[in-house]
């Protein structure tokens, strides 16, 4: 076994949601991977699979339906990413429903914010605030940042500079308001062009379904991988995103009831 310490913050700032004890690696190369979740379109992934990763958990949003989160939780699945908004306007109308039943079973959750650039960081930080109450959220809340080329109303696509300054707004306002420093999710190209390099304070959330992290995101300690968006999961109907965290269960165990804390309380 070997360490790699995913955090650079000393140990004072534990409960900004960052843990000063590294995430525990498995040398998984000589181990063959059991299938957690089924996958109707699974990838190779070569020696570090995802399903040598302990801890999964889903991200959902209104399209996934009814959930039958008892189900859910007993098929393995860890923690739940739940969409709540979107620009300065937008609340997924499954939110307040996901998140409560989450809760109920007992599913470490947090919501997440899909920002627009074309509206201003405070604008959709006083959105988010507005729409999400503190009780909804058991894990830090998260920052998708990604380009929508497929969006009808906002495909502007400023600076790295000005995506960076906008990004720390929004999370300064939410850590202020909540307590618990966001997680920051994001796609291969957003992160190549805006975030490399920067931000390393942070837990990152990132998606790849194609390769390993350590491929796509070479300078990048990540703490959540978002490995396809093809899922099965029981209790779910349609196709889910499926996640891992990046260390083990003891390691998982110990962030969640760091992070679980209020520090404003």
């Amino acid at each position: 076994m070997r360490r790699l310490l995913f955090c650079v913050l000393p140990l004072a700032v534990l409960l900004a949601g960052c843990s000063s004890s590294g995430y525990d690696y498995l040398e998984t190369a000589s181990i063959k991977p059991k299938t957690r979740f089924k996958d109707t379109d699974p990838q190779d992934f070569g020696a570090k699979h995802p399903q040598q990763n302990p801890v999964h958990g889903i991200d959902i949003s209104k399209w996934q339906g009814d959930i039958d989160w008892g189900t859910v939780k007993n098929s393995g699945v860890a923690f739940a990413f739940i969409k709540a908004t979107e620009g300065k306007d937008r609340v997924d109308p499954r939110f307040d429903e996901y998140w409560r039943e989450a809760r109920a079973a007992g599913i470490p959750h947090a919501p997440y914010h899909f920002y627009y650039f074309c509206s201003s960081a405070d604008q959709q930080a006083d959105w988010f605030i507005r729409n999400v109450p503190k009780e909804a959220m058991r894990l830090p809340p998260v920052l998708d940042v990604e380009w929508n080329a497929e969006s009808k109303t906002c495909r502007y696509r400023p600076d790295a500079e000005t995506v960076r300054a906008e990004m720390q707004r929004f999370m300064d306002r939410l850590e202020a308001y909540y307590g618990k420093r966001p997680i920051i999710y994001t796609s291969v190209d957003f992160h190549r062009e805006n975030l490399a390099g920067y931000f390393r304070d942070y837990h990152f959330w990132v998606r790849s379904v194609a390769k390993h992290p350590e491929v796509t995101y070479s300078d990048r300690r990540w703490a959540f991988w978002q490995y396809t968006s093809t899922g099965v999961i029981p209790g779910i109907s349609g196709p889910t995103d499926i996640n891992v965290f990046a260390g083990s269960a003891k390691n998982w165990n110990n962030w969640v009831a760091a992070v679980s804390k209020d520090r404003n309380s």
